[in-house]
């Protein structure tokens, strides 16, 4: 393909994968149709989606990886095995808390759960996609932080979900069950708390 057709053919890509987060931002999986998805897109015909993408779920899965800075950084997730923890873990958690200044990626994970604790088939693939991945590399890491002696020896899944609760939690307070100080507690305050907090009680040594 020459080289002005591959940026045709990527920047329509790209095109579509926009209209298609805004389309399953505002009604969930199995309800956007390639009709919605079109016209959000301004291609034209629906038709034309399966021409940059294999099917729907193709398309949900590029636009999760491609929209979502978590998993953005977990396709380079080999490069986040070499730094030392508190390094990797601000990456981290720093990289997680953006979702929170895109609107459409906060409106898109709320039906996500939604549809995700009414259709198992559908909690599969997100899980699949995000979480699973993201689970992973975090208890991967802490293995092998823990093997270098870096880290003290524990379950890697207990502290796992040590650290990625209080993401959750303030995602959760700050876009779904907003508390008073939702607006002025800043992702980076949260962030520095969180790893400091953590470290505090893994470190065996500073890292």
């Amino acid at each position: 393909m020459p080289a002005r057709d591959e940026q045709d053919f990527e920047s329509r890509r790209q095109q579509i994968i926009d209209g298609a987060l805004q389309v399953f931002a505002s009604k969930g999986f199995e309800k956007a149709t390639n009709k919605d998805i079109a016209a959000a897109s301004e291609v034209g015909s629906p038709g034309l989606i399966y021409h940059y993408f294999k099917d729907k779920s193709d398309l949900f899965r590029q636009v999760l990886e491609q929209r979502i800075p978590m998993l953005q950084l977990l396709s380079h997730s080999e490069e986040m095995m070499t730094l030392p923890p508190r390094e990797a873990l601000t990456v981290f958690a720093t990289t997680f808390l953006k979702i929170v200044d895109n609107p459409n990626a906060i409106a898109l994970t709320k039906l996500m759960l939604s549809e995700a604790v009414r259709r198992p088939l559908i909690a599969d693939m997100i899980n699949t996609i995000g979480p699973g991945r993201g689970f992973a590399f975090l208890t991967q890491y802490l293995e092998k932080q823990m093997d270098a002696g870096v880290l003290k020896r524990m379950d890697t899944g207990a502290a796992a979900r040590c650290f990625i609760g209080p993401l959750i939690a303030f995602v959760l307070t700050r876009e779904v069950f907003p508390q008073p100080d939702a607006q002025t507690l800043k992702p980076e305050t949260m962030v520095t708390t969180i790893v400091e907090v953590f470290l505090q009680g893994m470190l065996l040594e500073e890292a």
